[in-house]
């Protein structure tokens, strides 16, 4: 699995800045005004072939014990739990302060792996101007500029060390007929329900309060001639009294399963219909192209009227899951779950499907006829012929003139086509157009 940095520190000392830099992304909002991050904001970043979670926080104050303040530190505390190393930073131009001290107090009682790094170092003298910082008693201060990139690779180097993280091979890993199926969704959904139901038995705690499950667990499981890891996605594991009052569920947990499956399960409440959190799930679910299966549990609980309303939930809020089966359940009464079955494999099978290139090119070309593309001034693009570019989630690779002028809305019609020539269902698509080069563009 990925491991998770934790960036902690009071308000305005570059923390978004710096996952921003880490992420290569603008993901974080960053502006001068104090307290503006107030959740966890999650990203990935990347150092060589080591891939990386950032966890960005708010503004910490310990002790705090009320109003937003007090919110923002459980935030805090959750993505601390949830990490594997935890970067404190200060700030280098306005030196140490009391909240510093208490940040430290708390990150030395919790014993994790923590990087001390002193943010808006820039042009300083370093050796004499960071020297307080040693009072902290977290060891060596990393002076870096988020602003301007400096030493900021060397500080995650200095961050993934005490992991001793495993070589990673870039050879292909053999292949394993193994399907890695991961239960995905909110707190309270009937997830681990759904995984008891399946396996049998009572191997995963299921009980009627949100958070229950406390951790990301696999459990190997055999259905037909057919292998499979099921993953319940889950939260935190307590560690310690300071944890008792934090929210158990983890969205890290649930990135990692979903990172690490071949299939994922999103499991609705039918009671609730589809929350921001089901779509902000499937949106990571698609961006990671993994093959889906939509299940709306607890449909034995809800009257027609409610039905009709989850239907058009679904409908409206997760039209980006079209190319998804969608089932109603009843975990909990063992109703409708064969069916699932069956559309995890077709999905598995399609996600991972070849695509012989004569094929894919005479579909190119039926579809090119059927309905060419919108012209772009003087020019028409010419889609010539295409082969397949990847698998897990399927890829195709159009080739062919003026390609950077195909619309979104000509892609989506042509991934339609090569949908329905080749039988995808369950797993997301991606095509992708690549312009011939001339030769005598430059001679010219």
């Amino acid at each position: 699995m990925k491991p998770v940095i934790a960036l902690v520190g009071r308000p305005n000392v570059g923390k978004s800045t710096l996952f921003n830099r880490m992420t290569k992304s603008r993901d974080a909002i960053v502006a001068d005004y104090a307290g503006l991050t107030r959740d966890r904001h999650y990203g990935s970043g990347r150092l060589g072939n080591q891939e990386f979670i950032v966890i960005d926080t708010g503004g910490f104050e310990p002790t705090a014990e009320t109003g937003i303040v007090k919110e923002m530190a459980k935030q805090t505390r959750q993505a601390v739990a949830e990490s594997d190393v935890v970067i404190f930073v200060v700030d280098a131009r306005e030196g140490l302060s009391a909240q510093d001290h208490d940040i430290a107090t708390f990150l030395r009682r919790l014993g994790k792996p923590t990087l001390l790094v002193a943010n808006k170092s820039e042009g300083m003298t370093q050796g004499i101007q960071l020297t307080e910082f040693y009072e902290l008693g977290l060891g060596e201060v990393v002076p870096v500029s988020a602003a301007h990139g400096q030493g900021t690779r060397s500080m995650i180097e200095m961050a993934l060390e005490p992991l001793h993280l495993p070589e990673i091979d870039d050879e292909p890993a053999e292949a394993d007929d193994t399907i890695r199926l991961a239960v995905a969704g909110r707190p309270n959904v009937g997830k681990s329900t759904l995984i008891n139901v399946w396996l049998g038995e009572e191997r995963l705690i299921a009980f009627d309060m949100p958070g229950t499950t406390r951790d990301a667990i696999s459990v190997p499981f055999t259905k037909g001639e057919q292998r499979y890891e099921l993953i319940d996605t889950a939260g935190l594991r307590r560690r310690g009294k300071v944890f008792e009052a934090i929210e158990k569920f983890s969205v890290v947990k649930t990135l990692q399963a979903i990172e690490r499956a071949n299939v994922v399960v999103l499991l609705i409440d039918a009671t609730q219909g589809v929350t921001d959190q089901d779509a902000h799930i499937a949106g990571f679910i698609v961006e990671n192209g993994r093959a889906v299966v939509v299940a709306i549990n607890k449909w034995d609980a809800v009257d027609e009227y409610q039905r009709e309303l989850v239907k058009r939930s679904i409908e409206q809020r997760l039209a980006f899951l079209r190319f998804a089966s969608v089932f109603t359940i009843s975990a909990i009464k063992r109703q409708g779950l064969e069916p699932v079955w069956k559309a995890i494999g077709q999905a598995h099978a399609s996600a991972n499907r070849k695509m012989p290139t004569p094929k894919l090119s005479r579909v190119l070309e039926e579809a090119v006829a059927y309905q060419q593309p919108k012209r772009s001034g003087m020019h028409r693009p010419k889609l010539r012929y295409a082969h397949q570019g990847g698998m897990n989630p399927p890829v195709v690779v159009v080739h062919g003139n003026s390609l950077e002028h195909v619309t979104q809305e000509y892609k989506r019609y042509l991934e339609g086509r090569i949908r329905e020539a080749f039988e995808l269902t369950g797993t997301p698509l991606r095509v992708e157009m690549k312009t011939s080069q001339n030769p005598y563009a430059e001679k010219s």
